[in-house]
């Protein structure tokens, strides 16, 4: 969620599947773990996670199981055979709790169960068992920072200033002269306070007033969320993905934070606001690794992802801890960020990254449910889907750990609202037509050419399916060779195949203005990637020292041409933004 606040900032503002029949039987969460690590190929050797490709489910939009417009755990489960022919190794579910939906679901109001649009506890068992004799791993979105102002525990808070659950939020008396106790803004509004009659004193959210912080300094509520944690580590699930992390704590003395020249966009007198004393607090990064040592009581392999936004890239080195005690993987937001397709500045944001993170995994991620889809912001409206190609090898093939959001795999485009009217983020209702809210980026998977793109059987999903989903679809896709998807598939099946891409050093190769190139090797293979980010075709020359002197080169992988050609390193020609892998023919 705080990748969507940063983002407003940075950037202006089946064919293939089964179903799962519901006779199926099923294996008990603990069985289905056991026999996850009995396949040499899923890698259980620690860091499992630096070899995974993982795939984001904004669980609303995959796949509607029972006809009533929205997406649902059965619809996952009854997608898995399609996950696992893509080569996805983990997925990542946004929450399924209880929940108002103020938020889709990021106001949870019961932490311990799920919510009856998205199923049962029956079902997300079956889906936890059914992903992992697929070899798929289960992480699972959990809100950490603030709960819904229907969860039990903040009706006991604001219950009265007496009650034993009154400390689990952040209240506070008005300031001197009435109004807010400080002038902090919320990200989704003008004031992080809201002001409570019966007890009249205001109480912080960071986001929405329906999404009340919780108060981390209370040892009960740290305690109770990490037996939220075990709960489900218990069912089986592989790890969390922690949401806004980076808001758990606030500064004690409520000091006001700085305001910046320019207006959020859609207002015309709000400006703003830098989060300098409401995120980022040191208290955060002890959290951390009290959060970790929870996950660790369950073994080496489970895993925890930070939703972190550093300001600069150099900063994400502090979330791994001190000891690399802390998230095994904080989310490197440093590609999403890139305004435009450059290659001087893909290269420098790697660069700055391999020097941060110094061997450690790192998360690589171009497309999430906060943010527009890559396709389309990178794209430049003529050649959108060979940038998707380039832009799928490249995270399949730079020293990291790759995330996908679903169709990004198929070129799923971002499709915002055109009327006021259609808008379900309330954040975009409040600020259109500026700021559309987020319902672009998160429209419904596009499965096939049928009534609602295959996605449901109800008359109207939840949101419009978008116009193109007739031509762009997993069915159409999977028949044609030449398809973003196809070449999703083979480039995740070179990555699989490749020891120097699974697990091989990186090095920057040269410094084109519009090529992106860089070595990947270990002691038995080297692989040379190059990306043409450029509407012009390239020659590039390779200087061959910086991989042990070999000059022939063959094609293993292009988006441009058939693999198997023999190339020189002093002259690859390069199509418009052909993206091509180079294995180093050892001897020549």
């Amino acid at each position: 969620m705080l990748a969507f606040a940063a983002a407003l900032a940075l950037l202006g503002a089946a064919a293939g599947c089964s179903s799962a029949p519901a006779s199926q039987p099923e294996d008990p969460a603990g069985a289905a773990t056991a026999a996850i690590g009995a396949r040499s190929d899923l890698r259980s050797q620690p860091p499992w996670w630096a070899h995974a490709v993982f795939y984001e489910i904004y669980l609303r939009s995959f796949y509607d199981s029972n006809g009533d417009g929205v997406g649902d755990l059965n619809g996952i489960t009854a997608k898995l055979d399609y996950l696992a022919g893509l080569g996805i190794d983990a997925i990542w579910i946004t929450p399924f709790y209880p929940s108002p939906q103020v938020d889709f679901g990021y106001d949870v109001s019961d932490y311990e169960n799920v919510d009856p649009m998205f199923g049962t506890l029956a079902d997300l068992d079956r889906l936890i068992a059914q992903a992992h004799r697929r070899h798929i791993r289960v992480i699972t979105d959990l809100v950490i920072n603030h709960t819904s102002d229907q969860h039990p525990w903040f009706r006991e808070s604001r219950s009265s200033r007496d009650n034993p659950k009154r400390s689990w939020y952040v209240w506070h008396d008005a300031a001197p002269g009435g109004g807010p106790p400080n002038t902090w803004a919320s990200v989704f509004g003008p004031s992080a306070w809201t002001y409570d009659a019966r007890t009249a004193q205001y109480y912080y959210h960071f986001f929405y007033p329906q999404q009340p912080d919780l108060n981390w300094r209370n040892p009960q509520v740290e305690s109770a969320m990490f037996d939220v944690m075990r709960f489900w580590l218990r069912r089986g699930v592989d790890g969390f993905r922690l949401d806004a992390v980076d808001a758990l704590f606030e500064d004690r003395a409520l000091r006001p934070n700085p305001y910046e020249a320019r207006l959020r966009p859609g207002s015309a007198t709000e400006h703003q606001q830098h989060f300098k004393y409401n995120e980022y607090q040191p208290e955060n990064f002890e959290e951390f690794r009290r959060l970790r040592r929870v996950v660790q009581e369950f073994g080496p392999d489970r895993l925890l992802i930070a939703e972190t936004y550093p300001r600069r890239i150099g900063d994400l080195r502090r979330y791994y801890g001190a000891q690399d005690d802390a998230f095994q993987l904080p989310f490197n937001f440093a590609l999403l960020r890139a305004a435009s397709l450059d290659a001087a500045s893909f290269r420098a944001r790697v660069r700055q990254t391999e020097w941060t993170v110094r061997g450690r995994p790192t998360a690589y991620v171009l497309s999430n449910h906060d943010t527009p889809r890559a396709y389309d912001r990178l794209g430049d409206g003529k050649h959108d889907e060979q940038i998707a190609k380039l832009l799928t090898l490249m995270l399949l093939t730079l020293r990291g750990t790759p995330f996908f959001y679903y169709g990004e795999e198929i070129g799923m485009q971002t499709t915002p609202p055109q009327h006021r009217a259609e808008v379900r983020d309330p954040v975009g209702k409040l600020y259109w037509p500026a700021n559309k809210g987020r319902d672009g980026e998160r429209t419904p998977m596009q499965w096939s050419a049928g009534p609602n793109a295959g996605f449901t059987s109800a008359a109207q999903p939840w949101l419009p399916i978008p116009p193109g989903a007739r031509a762009r679809n997993v069915d159409i896709e999977s028949r044609d060779p030449s398809s973003i998807l196809s070449f999703f598939e083979e480039a995740v099946r070179l990555r699989r195949a490749s020891p120097a891409l699974l697990d091989g050093d990186y090095r920057t190769l040269g410094d084109d203005p519009r090529v992106l190139a860089y070595r990947r090797r270990v002691a038995s293979q080297t692989m040379i990637v190059v990306l043409n980010m450029s509407s012009h075709a390239a020659a590039v020359r390779l200087d061959p020292s910086g991989w042990g002197g070999e000059t022939e080169l063959v094609l293993r992988m292009s988006s441009a041409r058939a693999q198997g050609a023999r190339v020189n390193a002093a002259r690859i020609s390069l199509a418009p933004y052909e993206a091509a892998v180079l294995e180093v023919v050892k001897g020549s």
